[in-house]
């Protein structure tokens, strides 16, 4: 990846107990580089709490002059993404490599 991009990897259930951490995971990865992709590969499943965290963080970000780009939905995020709308929000990708295709080969 490059040296811009924070790649943030939260693991197993994404919820009320684990929402602050992970926003401050984000957060805290801004700080760091100008991109912060979170690659979901490792999530089994999320919650209003993991969303309503992620869509925080994602103001936060942006506040800071950063992206948050996200990766690696599986079917159950998918789901719960196009329910919520939150698929017109966020700049999702299929993976790392697809995000690194798209987008940081072209800066």
């Amino acid at each position: 990846m490059s040296p811009n991009v924070t790649v943030v990897f939260p693991t197993d259930i994404l919820d009320n107990s684990k929402a602050t951490s992970f926003r401050r995971q984000i957060v805290d990865g801004a700080r760091q580089a100008s991109m912060v992709l979170v690659d979901f590969s490792r999530v089994t499943f999320m919650d209003s709490s993991g969303l309503g965290a992620l869509v925080l963080a994602r103001k936060e970000v942006r506040n800071a002059g950063s992206q948050l780009y996200l990766c690696s939905l599986n079917h159950q995020l998918e789901m719960l993404f196009e329910l919520t709308s939150m698929d017109q929000i966020f700049d999702i990708f299929s993976d790392q490599e697809d995000f690194k295709r798209q987008y940081v080969e072209h800066l």
